[in-house]
């Protein structure tokens, strides 16, 4: 069978708010036998207009195709996608359950994803975590896995082995820097770069501040390449993640990770082929743990060298964008 499209939200290329989801169907794609359908809105809440592009874009399909959506565009919208859902062979791929990104309207946000996924063939995540997450969450049978791949990446050489940490992150609650600054305000001798755009959630933004932490904004390319060449520690404090790309990223580099240990973390941190685990894991939302453990790590020597290696060993077991799509492909059925 063949893919007919792959829909996504409209800002796919917008690289001033880059997001893993976007990232993630964007690098997909290029390894996949499909055209790419972006739909303007501001999803999982669009207007009229944004509603009837997307019926628009599903009605254009013939009967019986296959069609992979990003779960941010089709998970709102259940009404938009049920009278398409008898004729076509609909997928969808739940980067992030809507409502985790919404707590203050989860019981809506709930019902219109448990519609749509119930419509849906397939439902696909990202981690082993989010499968089982959403297969409670919304009483699935099956829901399948695709983890994201990860280019590989020079070495990188660090500041001084210990003092500049790295996150990032969108600035917004779920990502938790509000729970960083704190933790760093009880651990002397260390930075923070935190890495990404300011602009999803100004006024959380706003309450952010610390004589030690440097706002870059978003980065790519080569700006966001040279920050990770300085960073010691990625640090990833978020209340929720169904994978977290940027652990494998800074993993891709050697740079060991501290992060939260929720939904698939875990699963991106993985483990050495000897079983070292290539960075710390704490409680979500706890700043006196997050801080503890950046205190092991700046006055524990051994405790760097030995996550430094694994994170290095870690390296080379991660699989490319190639690789993740083939898997995709699999799963999805098609040529």
């Amino acid at each position: 069978m063949r893919l007919s499209c792959f829909v996504v939200p409209g800002d796919l290329d917008d690289r001033s708010v880059p997001s893993g989801g976007n990232t993630y169907d964007r690098r997909m794609a290029e390894h996949l036998p499909v055209r790419l359908r972006p739909v303007e809105g501001s999803w999982p809440d669009p207007g009229e207009a944004a509603k009837r592009q997307l019926d628009g874009v599903l009605a254009e399909v013939p009967d019986g195709a296959k069609v992979l959506l990003d779960g941010l565009v089709a998970c709102g919208v259940p009404e938009v996608v049920a009278p398409q859902a008898a004729r076509l062979d609909l997928a969808v791929l739940v980067h992030l359950p809507l409502a985790d990104d919404s707590p203050h309207r989860a019981a809506d946000l709930d019902a219109r994803e448990r519609k749509t996924l119930q419509l849906a063939n397939q439902v696909i995540v990202t981690s082993p975590a989010a499968a089982r997450a959403v297969e409670k969450r919304h009483g699935l049978a099956t829901v399948h896995i695709a983890p994201p791949g990860t280019d590989p990446a020079p070495r990188a050489t660090g500041t001084d082995g210990v003092s500049q940490l790295i996150c990032v992150a969108a600035v917004t609650p779920r990502k938790g820097q509000d729970i960083l600054l704190k933790a760093l305000s009880e651990v002397d001798g260390l930075k923070v770069d935190l890495v990404g755009s300011r602009t999803r959630n100004p006024a959380y933004a706003t309450t952010l501040s610390h004589p030690r932490a440097r706002f870059t904004g978003p980065l790519g390319g080569a700006a966001l390449e040279d920050a990770y060449r300085r960073a010691d520690l990625l640090v990833l404090p978020s209340h929720a993640e169904t994978y977290g790309m940027v652990v494998t990223e800074a993993l891709a580099r050697g740079i060991p990770v501290l992060a939260s240990d929720v939904g698939g973390v875990p699963d991106a941190l993985g483990r050495a082929p000897d079983g070292e685990r290539p960075g710390l894991l704490v409680p979500p939302g706890d700043a006196a743990a997050l801080g503890a453990a950046l205190r092991s790590w700046r006055d524990d020597p051994d405790l760097r060298k030995r996550l430094r290696a694994a994170a290095a060993a870690r390296a080379r077991t991660l699989e490319g964008w190639a690789a993740a799509a083939a898997r995709l492909r699999g799963i999805l059925a098609v040529g």
